[in-house]
């Protein structure tokens, strides 16, 4: 699992170098398998257990600057001649980046684009190689114009693979001549996650192990999302109906009315290019992007779609098993026969998605979408296990996260974040609270921890003060009764087992 340092300080006040938080994680359990410095220097001391990669951006020669006027090319189509301030002077910089092309001939620009630059001399990859080449920039002439200079492609920046346009920020970014190691440098730790460790699959997961290592405080993300007046709304909230509440405990749904589908704002482009995934769409995006950070997986439908299959209706989304012979066509375009024991999502007209795994191509938010339904639901792991393996999704990122466990307790807090970011990015409106349908209430586990177990089981002596403050500072809640410590295991850690299983595991911890 890849993990921006830039996410992990967003929850955890760490100011560590990268290299000690690898050593430091990696020791706790979480193997720092690499590290990628994104435009940041590499340390200079040996870290062989760690593969550490990247390129520098010098600070003088890698800076944000803004294009103030794009214009064509004399001699070639294919070009265009932009005018770029660096907050020294003007240049004329010739590019083919397709997503300048729009800009072309409108004149001097009433909001200037503002791109990573990167100046004469500048040392970075080639962006029309395959791999990572690095270059030089020199002077040279492109169909008869003068080029010494040139805005970047994230390729070109070591960002990603992508190469087909140059970076276009937000509008918020820095003045031009801000060096762009100060603006997006970053630092990709490549995490192993084992089985024992499934909790730490999220930016927060790994957040909350460097708090407890580091004894920082933890910052959690605001659950709450902007509900507006009933009034405004003309769509019905769906009905939910459970039928095996064994393989689906809860099941939430937020709608969220009058969106508009765009590209998502650089910065969340950027996080999930930092985090191994493709940007497609503000919706798509922000499902991907709460789902790395919470740890727990969503879905959005296309609401409208819903009531067209239902007659124009209030849908009913019912969680059900296959009926016989019945079939689904998955995102990746796939006709799936479905095993009889696959839990799905579906409504009167048949399955929508494999519930936990892939959502079904029919209901997928596309471009012409305005209303969205986001779907945020737990699943047993067990049988989300059997029919990953069954249909062969082991690439399945949703998958991947309830196969090993998700509590319950997750899913209302993702929906909120999700939805309120879709809502932010999307320019749409909530004027409902989420429905939330919890037939199988998880009950809080309590381990009764003697503390005489702790020294018989590891042949040390560990002072019971210092016994409670490692539980504390791991979320757990600790009452001392006695000898006895009452241990109340947080949500997240589903793999604290009860009686004596349990007191092993604390010991373990």
């Amino acid at each position: 699992m890849k993990v921006p340092l830039s996410w992990l300080k967003e929850f955890v006040g760490i100011a560590r170098p990268p290299h000690e938080l690898a050593h430091l994680l990696t020791f706790a359990g979480l193997e720092v398998e690499a590290m990628e410095y994104i435009g940041l220097p590499q340390p200079q001391e040996e870290r062989p257990q760690t593969k550490i990669s990247g390129l520098e951006w010098d600070q003088d020669h890698f800076v944000v600057a803004d294009i103030t006027e794009v214009e064509p090319h004399p001699n070639a189509d294919r070009l265009v001649l932009v005018q770029l301030h660096d907050s020294e002077r003007i240049h004329t910089v010739v590019t083919g980046a397709p997503n300048l092309f729009p800009f072309k001939g409108q004149g001097p620009l009433s909001i200037p684009l503002k791109v990573a630059y990167a100046r004469e001399g500048a040392r970075l990859y080639d962006g029309h190689t395959s791999g990572r080449e690095v270059t030089k920039i020199k002077r040279a002439k492109i169909r008869g114009m003068e080029s010494y200079s040139m805005a970047c492609s994230e390729k070109e920046l070591g960002i990603s693979d992508e190469h087909e346009g140059v970076i276009i920020f937000d509008v918020d970014a820095p003045p031009a001549g801000t060096p762009l190691a100060d603006y997006i440098g970053d630092v990709v730790f490549d995490i192993a996650i084992t089985p024992n460790m499934a909790r730490n699959a999220s930016v927060i997961g790994v957040a909350r192990e460097l708090a407890a290592l580091t004894g920082a405080s933890m910052r959690l993300p605001s659950w709450k999302m902007r509900v507006a007046a009933p009034e405004n709304s003309v769509l019905p909230l769906p009905n939910i109906d459970i039928r095996e509440p064994e393989l689906n405990p809860r099941f939430t749904a937020t709608l969220i009315e009058n969106v508009t589908i765009a590209p998502s704002p650089y910065w969340l482009q950027y996080r999930l290019r930092l985090a191994g995934m493709r940007p497609i769409n503000n919706v798509v995006d922000v499902t991907n992007y709460v789902m790395l950070e919470t740890g727990q997986p969503l879905h959005a439908f296309d609401y409208d779609v819903l009531r067209q299959r239902a007659g124009r209706k209030n849908p009913t989304i019912i969680t059900r098993l296959p009926e016989p012979a019945e079939k689904l066509i998955t995102l990746d375009g796939v006709e799936r026969a479905l095993n009889d024991f696959t839990i799905l999502v579906a409504d009167t007209a048949g399955p929508l998605s494999i519930g936990g795994i892939m959502g079904g191509g029919e209901s997928e938010v596309s471009s012409a979408t305005t209303n969205v339904l986001l779907e945020v639901a737990s699943w047993d792991l067990i049988n989300i296990r059997r029919s990953v393996h069954a249909q062969q999704l082991q690439s399945s990122q949703a998958g991947y996260r309830f196969s090993r466990g998700v509590h319950p307790a997750v899913a209302p807090r993702a929906n909120r974040r999700a939805a309120e970011l879709i809502r932010e990015l999307g320019d749409g409106h909530i004027t409902q609270e989420l429905v939330d349908e919890y037939p199988r209430p998880f009950q809080p586990v309590v381990v009764e921890l003697p503390l005489a177990e702790i020294e018989r089981n590891l042949g040390i002596t560990i002072q019971p003060n210092e016994v409670v403050r490692i539980l504390t500072a791991l979320d757990f809640g600790v009452k001392k009764k006695g000898k006895t410590l009452h241990v109340t295991v947080p949500e997240h850690r589903l793999d604290i087992g009860v009686g004596a299983v349990g007191i092993s595991d604390l010991v373990e911890e």
